[in-house]
């Protein structure tokens, strides 16, 4: 799989999201009947493919029909000076929806990651997130009335004749930590967390709660799912993860003392393991994290550093 320069799927800015383009309907509505936009059907948060799970890209001159059958369209960026557009089939049923695009089935990108470039897995999840965003906020949280998208897809309004609340895409941040014991061995803490198979360690993660630092959610949520407490935190990246709204804070913390604690409800049970050991879980075939996301970043540049 090929991904941006950190090797984590879903970013890499390589699209211009032309913000001063987006807020001129003209300009919009002109790009959607362009023979070089690009339109990438979705239905229900998942990718619309081939039968040899190609991605459908159908120019936008040819998906006059899908365009106007769809929930919500919305712009994307500019790819090379070609707009990219994603539409929104959900309200439709799947024969429909798959007939409308020229396409075979719905996938998850995450189920396509692997074959596809960085370029398409992070238009693909930016086009997922942002229309299940649309697809929950079609009221206004203040006074109920109906909003309508703006911008090009980018905003929501309250058409409420009292209130017209602007609403904007809301990013939900957690932070993703690798814990190393103090002293030697080095050691990484990983857990089981409930509901996952016999045998399936991650590092540890949670969201970030109002009023704290992305810090001090590494320290709380340690201490409350593990009852680790840490000396040293540092940031080591981030990855665009919208499934359908996060935002994956990467960090690296050292434990002040051995002693674990799991809190029973989230995380089940908690171990200490040596580079070796998770190298031979390696060896048995047994992966590392999703190889999309930045656990497998973080476990694996652990594991490097020691080569």
């Amino acid at each position: 799989m090929r991904t941006d320069e950190q090797g984590l799927a879903y970013g890499g800015g390589w699209l211009d999201r032309a913000a001063g383009l987006r807020t001129d309907p003209g300009w919009i509505a002109a790009r959607l009947t362009d023979r070089e936009s690009v339109v990438l059907p979705l239905w229900r948060d998942r990718c619309l493919v081939s039968a040899d799970r190609v991605l459908v890209r159908p120019a936008a001159v040819d998906a006059a029909e899908l365009l106007a059958a769809a929930d919500e369209t919305i712009f994307l960026g500019l790819d090379a000076g070609r707009a990219v557009f994603a539409a929104d089939l959900s309200g439709r049923p799947e024969r429909e929806a798959l007939a409308l695009a020229g396409a075979t089935e719905p996938v998850d990108v995450r189920a396509l990651v692997g074959g596809l470039t960085p370029a398409e897995a992070a238009v693909q999840a930016y086009a997922k997130g942002l229309l299940h965003w649309h697809r929950g906020q079609r009221y206004c949280g203040g006074c109920g009335a109906l909003t309508a998208a703006g911008d090009g897809g980018h905003t929501r309004s309250c058409t409420g004749a009292d209130c017209g609340r602007l609403l904007f895409p809301r990013i939900e941040p957690a932070i993703i930590v690798l814990v190393e014991a103090p002293g030697e061995p080095e050691r990484c803490l990983l857990a089981r967390h409930r509901g996952a198979p016999e045998g399936s360690w991650s590092t540890l993660a949670g969201f970030v709660e109002v009023g704290e630092s992305l810090e001090d959610a590494v320290r709380r949520e340690l201490a409350e799912e593990a009852g680790v407490t840490v000396a040293e935190v540092s940031y080591q990246g981030s990855q665009a993860w919208p499934f359908p709204a996060g935002l994956m804070v990467g960090f690296r913390a050292t434990a002040a003392s051995m002693e674990v604690r799991v809190d029973g409800e989230e995380v089940v049970d908690a171990r200490w393991f040596t580079r070796q050991e998770l190298r031979a879980r390696v060896a048995d075939g047994r992966p590392l994290g999703r190889i999309d996301s930045i656990d497998h970043h973080l476990l694996g540049s652990w594991l490097d550093r020691a080569i």
